[in-house]
């Protein structure tokens, strides 16, 4: 019995285009066999785009198909690939590095690069291979073909997203994400910011170095107020409550930051008594 693979689609192409893509698709897949993760990413920024689709597409079922389409380079040297992750996922994109974080959080595996001719399907101009490659790839792996069957097996390109450095009394990161709200969301585990923290104190690209309270929810940080909080991808984030935390502080994506906490003390050791 033949068990189709659900897919899900990450773009930066808009509404309109992502249309075209799940046309293609629906000729192959069931009814409600394509599940829309997000189709307004920034346009063309890979590395953010592959924060994001780790962060989304993690959490689906081993079986998935995941096409993630923020293509600059499309027409152009970079290649089309397939990914047999070990968990048994498959993703599919271009050879830019966008699909690797979601890789390796699905433990890694092996990339083939797809060679348009097997999909039995025209390649109409080359300025939408989310339509004319990625989907009908897609839907053939979805329908069980292994990647091995659209193309040879390739090292593709590899892209890390950076990692934040603990300092001292804090930590040295970058941006990661600024969503529509404005929220700055970093590199930096929440879970570094000791416990009992009320305020930190951060500065932006060099800039003069502010104190915010550190909170728990947008309402308890009070309207239009700048502060920082852990975010729903287990990060930190700079938030203005009910505003633009990007444009106050003037930072986005790729920004540098440094943020400092209260040392916790430590405690104190007791003398060993004599006699």
């Amino acid at each position: 019995m033949r068990r189709d693979r659900l897919v899900t689609l990450t773009t930066d192409v808009g509404s309109a285009y992502a249309a075209q893509m799940k046309a293609v698709l629906a000729h192959d897949l069931p009814p409600g066999g394509i599940v829309d993760l997000a189709h307004d990413l920034r346009p063309h920024a890979i590395r953010e785009a592959a924060f994001l689709v780790r962060a989304m597409a993690r959490g689906f079922p081993s079986r998935t198909v995941h096409v993630v389409v923020v293509d600059p380079g499309v027409g152009g040297r970079r290649a089309p690939i397939a990914v047999a992750t070990r968990d048994g996922s498959r993703l599919v994109g271009p050879d830019n590095g966008v699909l690797i974080p979601l890789a390796e959080a699905l433990g890694g595996g092996d990339a083939y690069r797809i060679d348009p001719g097997r999909l039995g399907r025209p390649r109409v101009g080359t300025t939408f291979d989310g339509r004319d490659v990625f989907a009908p790839a897609a839907a053939r792996l979805a329908a069980g073909a292994h990647p091995r069957r659209l193309g040879p097996l390739v090292q593709p390109h590899h892209l890390a997203l950076p990692e934040p450095e603990r300092t001292e009394d804090g930590a040295r990161g970058e941006v990661l994400h600024a969503d529509r709200f404005g929220n700055l969301i970093t590199n930096v585990p929440t879970e570094w910011v000791p416990a009992r923290t009320s305020r930190v104190r951060f500065a932006v690209a060099g800039h003069r170095e502010r104190t915010v309270p550190w909170v728990r929810s947008y309402e308890s940080l009070g309207r239009s107020r700048l502060g920082a909080l852990g975010s729903s991808f287990g990060l930190l984030e700079i938030a203005v409550a009910e505003g633009d935390a990007s444009r106050r502080v003037a930072a986005s994506v790729g920004t540098h930051f440094l943020v400092r906490w209260p040392r916790t003390p430590r405690p104190r050791r007791r003398r060993a008594r004599s006699g």
